[in-house]
């Protein structure tokens, strides 16, 4: 599964020109209702045709760019693989498409020169993490909300047991192993026998963190330009061990313990929540914090014209934004310059919008949160690197 990533974003930014179709629908892994996806999409797709028509689009290139997609709709395959929903992103000579992990309602949406990525931002804002449950026998990398989870799959390469580690690490102690399975195979249930010498954790530790630092080389790889915290599923004496070699800095200081061998996804992701929520919830307590620290130093800022430059320039710091709250306007990229309309027109963008996603590019970190929430009485509160 591709994940949704901040690189995923950034190309979604710089590919958004001419008409562009951004679609979303909620998806269902199993049942009834999921047999009514393909259709779904079907019909949104359908929408898009006719947006792109009205725009102006000849018929056969319309046909064209919505080849692709129309593609899935036939993929019996695909549709055994769901998530909670799906986002489909169509521009001439592109296409692209995600399963995502939390819950967005339906819309087909055609615009000029931008891809609507609204419905994306509660991914980067509102609570995403990673669960790594790692044992002995096997790795897993889970993609979490508050509501939802999904398995994330790691690079070929990145070893899912100890006993892979070595056998990788040297091929000469292959014949310490024993497995039904053929080679080269991942994610049996029915893990490799290891016959080694010494059975106590100090004897092991070498093996133990040669076969972390190459789980950290995956993860870090999967996660690059990520800021969501991970958080580690494991029996109490890997944590330090894995902490060691651990090169992400969103590793939390905390673990769901236990053998997660045991333990079903859903379930991983029912104990790991309590734990990062509290991460959350100070992390927004101390950026509020630090905006009235620093308010009337010139380091803040309720301006939206201000805030918009400051985004793209990667000034940003933290940044909050009001939910469901829209400021339309156009922002000149050559001139640096930000207009606020009262109302949306075609050629305009949510500026609260722009701002969040231009923050997230840059590193900065964005809490959308209610109107009451806000640490000022403004739509958007920026606190500024520098």
């Amino acid at each position: 599964m591709k994940t949704f990533s901040i690189e995923e974003l950034r190309t979604l930014v710089e590919k958004g020109t001419g008409l562009c179709t951004s679609i979303y629908m909620p998806t269902h892994r199993t049942g009834a209702e999921s047999r009514q996806d393909p259709t779904r999409l079907k019909n949104l797709l359908r929408e898009a045709e006719k947006h792109l028509v009205d725009r102006g689009l000849r018929t056969t290139q319309v046909r064209e760019m919505l080849g692709p997609a129309e593609s899935l709709v036939r993929d019996d395959l695909f549709w055994l693989h769901q998530s909670d929903s799906l986002a489909v992103f169509i521009a001439e000579g592109f296409f692209s498409y995600y399963r995502l992990p939390l819950v967005i309602d339906e819309l087909s949406l055609t615009t000029d020169g931008y891809f609507h990525l609204k419905p994306l931002l509660p991914i980067f804002t509102n609570g995403q993490y990673y669960v790594l449950a790692l044992s002995m026998k096997h790795v897993r990398l889970l993609q979490a909300t508050r509501f939802s989870v999904t398995e994330v799959k790691l690079e070929d390469d990145v070893p899912l047991s100890l006993e892979e580690a070595l056998k990788y690490d040297d091929p000469e102690r292959q014949t310490q192993f024993h497995t039904p399975q053929p080679v080269g195979y991942r994610g049996a249930e029915q893990a490799a026998a290891f016959h080694g010498h010494g059975v106590g954790i100090d004897d092991r530790k070498p093996d133990i963190m040669r076969f972390f630092t190459l789980v950290d080389a995956g993860v870090r790889q999967r996660l690059k330009d990520e800021k969501a915290p991970l958080i580690l599923a494991c029996v109490d004496y890997l944590y330090p061990l894995y902490a060691k070699v651990n090169d992400y800095p969103g590793l939390l200081e905390r673990w769901v313990p236990g053998n997660p061998d045991g333990i079903g996804t859903p379930e991983l992701q029912k104990r790991s929540w309590p734990l990062v929520e509290t991460h959350f919830q100070q992390a927004r307590q101390w950026a509020m914090e630090r905006y009235w620290d620093l308010a009337g130093t010139g380091r803040t800022s309720t301006d939206l014209a201000e805030i918009v430059i400051a985004a793209h320039g990667g000034r940003i710091d933290e940044l909050f934004v009001a939910l469901e709250v829209e400021r339309w306007g156009t922002y000149d990229p050559d001139t640096a310059s930000v207009e606020v309309h009262g109302e949306a027109m075609p050629v305009h963008r949510d500026l609260l919008d722009l701002a969040a996603i231009q923050t997230i590019l840059h590193n900065g970190s964005v809490y959308a949160v209610s109107g009451a929430g806000m640490p000022d009485k403004s739509d958007m509160v920026a606190i500024f690197r520098y």
